[in-house]
């Protein structure tokens, strides 16, 4: 493995300009496409780092969730952006590893499943981003899977995009990189990723920091439904948050918010909001939008501008955080993020029925009403439905009994509207490990260097592998 400039590593115009960064180096490590067969064809990971600037100990892996995220783009943001990834005692005592799991970025295989045509007219996750309409489901969900296949390189590079295979490049990782154990954090669907890594190589942990956990003991509908109802709490509060002010778009009465959402947001299904780009803001990319903007503490003044604005019949606010989550690029082109959840999921979940998929979606309305556009629950058809080989794994995703796993530390937010409180301490649980609770709301707290209390927990344990005691408990 021989590391360089990381300028050749970009895969998107926001990358071009954070990899330019002489701080960062990158490399790629090459993998087996198939485990089973791991004489044949080669895969490859593609990384970026941060060199410590002290004393290392050793290096420090990041996923920051998805799936589909690009470790690489998020930590070469927080390199930019945050001291304690560079100068901070995090920077000094670690090589900050960003990696593209496969399938993501500019790691192989590579995904092209949708053009950016079809996520722009994609529901973006609402009802389901699994969803095709039953009516041309069997054409459509063949199509998607030939595109998959065929950027992948086959139908067989295609099906190794699962969480399992992407656990055992990680400790291939940690190998090429010198390391007898891993240390590693994960947010959102990265603690699932860490998880599975920890059950399947306990013997080579360090430490796990895992932060806005993926539940480990569901079924996917529980999950989808969990997250649907912690969207729903989230939004009951931005609407207690906003009714102190006279002026509060979600108007003055909390208990009536979800009803004035509605009224704003359905009408957009016939006549979307105008912006200046000419797209403008349907029901869905306003959901979305909300979504996005109850992630984040700092967000929210933002998202009570755009529902403002949308009051007004404008949806230039809402469509800019909408691109955000569904990483549309300032070019109008898609990050690829959607190719790879699909691809990953479609290997970790089993596939529904039409009748499933659909009652699936008729839950999660039920649970978050504020999403509900009004109109009946469509017959659906799950996406992965052609995909060439059954799943590799089902739920639940962790053992009861995980054994041999050394101390890990997990930390959970009261209000996280994406992944609920519970599925943390029922993570923490599962690993036999520590939990940090957080309140507050917010979707991933961890070693942002602005919370001393979180800040001083999550670093004595990576630097120190000091854990905090029992009921732990910080406020942001």
């Amino acid at each position: 493995m021989t590391f360089e400039p990381c300028g050749p590593f970009a895969t998107t115009p926001v990358d071009e300009k954070l990899f330019a960064n002489e701080r960062l180096d990158c490399a790629r490590v090459q993998v087996p496409v198939d485990y089973d067969n791991p004489g044949g064809a080669r895969g490859e990971v593609a990384l970026l780092r941060v060199p410590a600037s002290g004393e290392k100990i050793g290096s420090l892996l990041v996923n920051p969730g998805g799936p589909g995220g690009s470790g690489m783009n998020f930590v070469a943001t927080m390199a930019s952006t945050n001291p304690l990834w560079t100068e901070g005692a995090l920077g000094q005592r670690f090589d900050i590893i960003g990696f593209d799991p496969r399938g993501v970025g500019a790691s192989w295989p590579q995904l092209d499943c949708f053009s950016d045509a079809d996520n722009e007219a994609r529901a973006a996750g609402i009802d389901n981003p699994m969803d095709v309409d039953s009516a041309t489901s069997g054409q459509h969900a063949r199509e998607i899977m030939r595109r998959c296949a065929e950027s992948a390189g086959g139908e067989g590079a295609l099906t190794s995009v699962s969480t399992r295979e992407i656990a055992r490049d990680m400790d291939v990782l940690r190998a090429a990189l010198g390391d007898e154990k891993l240390t590693y954090f994960g947010l959102s669907y990265g603690t699932e990723l860490g998880g599975v890594y920890a059950e399947t190589f306990p013997e080579n942990v360090r430490a796990l920091v895992l932060d806005g956990a993926v539940a480990p003991d569901t079924t996917r509908d529980e999950l989808h439904t969990a997250q649907a109802a912690a969207s729903q709490k989230g939004f009951d509060r931005l609407a207690e948050e906003c009714a102190q002010d006279a002026n509060c778009p979600l108007g003055t009465d909390p208990a009536r918010a979800t009803e004035r959402f509605q009224a704003l947001a359905r009408p957009l299904i016939d006549r979307p909001a105008r912006t200046a780009d000419g797209r403008g803001l349907g029901h869905n990319d306003a959901v979305l939008a909300v979504l996005a903007g109850m992630r984040a503490k700092a967000l929210v003044p933002r998202l009570i501008d755009g529902l403002t604005e949308l009051a007004a019949g404008r949806g230039d606010t809402l469509l800019a955080l909408r691109d955000q989550m569904a990483g549309r690029q300032p070019d109008g082109t898609y990050n690829g993020t959607g190719d790879s959840y699909l691809a990953t999921r479609c290997m970790d979940w089993p596939r529904r029925t039409p009748a499933e998929q659909t009652e699936a979606n008729r839950r999660m309305r039920e649970a978050a009403p504020f999403m509900d556009n009004g109109r009946p629950v469509r017959q659906a058809h799950h996406l992965c439905a052609a995909w060439p080989k059954p799943p590799s794994r089902t739920r639940p995703w962790l053992s009861d009994d995980v054994a041999g796993v050394p101390p890990t530390l997990t930390v959970s937010t009261t209000g996280d509207v994406a992944t609920p409180y519970q599925a943390g301490v029922d993570l923490a649980e599962a690993l036999g490990g520590s939990l940090l609770t957080v309140d507050g709301a917010q979707h991933g707290v961890s070693l942002t260097g602005e919370n001393a209390c979180i800040n001083d927990i999550a670093l004595g344990y990576l630097v120190d592998l000091k854990t905090p005691p029992g009921g732990a408990r910080c406020v942001l």
